[in-house]
């Protein structure tokens, strides 16, 4: 990944944390993913072993640290653990989610964009970058943790997927 992008998304970490609103949270989430298709028409060649992803379904967990800024905005990263039916994988991505009011029951949109690595018919793996765009519903718990359901689109391993998670937010 980027030497860049890590330290610019460490520098907003740390900004975010100057301001008097923002606190630090720490998310861990888990999830099915449910695999739809593979856009990525491919000209198969003498060492093509298959699609990185064909079919498999998979299971996730999650954990990301960050700040929650004026308890609607949280910006972080983090580092997920995956199996695709026996195919393992990690990811490791930027994670921004946006709260769109201060209720008990409040929608939540999330974006993750990073880096997955997936340990397949290919030698040593395969990896791509991971793009999701998610939505949902957060329930304010208690003052200090929040519980929420999402669901979205997962593109990464020239797959299309569908996420489907229930996390935490502490």
């Amino acid at each position: 990944m980027n030497k860049g992008y890590i330290l610019l998304l460490l520098f907003l970490l740390i900004a975010f944390n100057s301001f008097s609103q923002a606190k630090y949270s720490l998310k861990a989430e888990a999830g099915f993913t449910k695999f739809l298709f593979n856009p990525v028409s491919v000209d198969a060649g003498p060492d093509w072993k298959g699609y990185y992803l064909d079919g498999q379904n998979g299971i996730d967990i999650n954990i990301s640290n960050g700040v929650m800024f004026k308890k609607k905005i949280y910006t972080g990263l983090g580092f997920g653990y995956l199996n695709f039916e026996g195919q393992h994988g990690v990811s490791i991505f930027s994670d921004f989610e946006f709260l769109s009011v201060k209720k008990k029951i409040a929608p939540l949109a999330n974006i993750k964009i990073g880096y997955f690595q997936l340990w397949n018919q290919y030698e040593n793996g395969t990896d791509t970058v991971l793009i999701e765009l998610m939505a949902g519903l957060n329930y304010h718990l208690t003052e200090s943790v929040d519980i929420y359901f999402k669901s979205g689109f997962l593109i990464t391993q020239q797959s299309l997927l569908i996420p489907i998670r229930l996390g935490f937010r502490f």
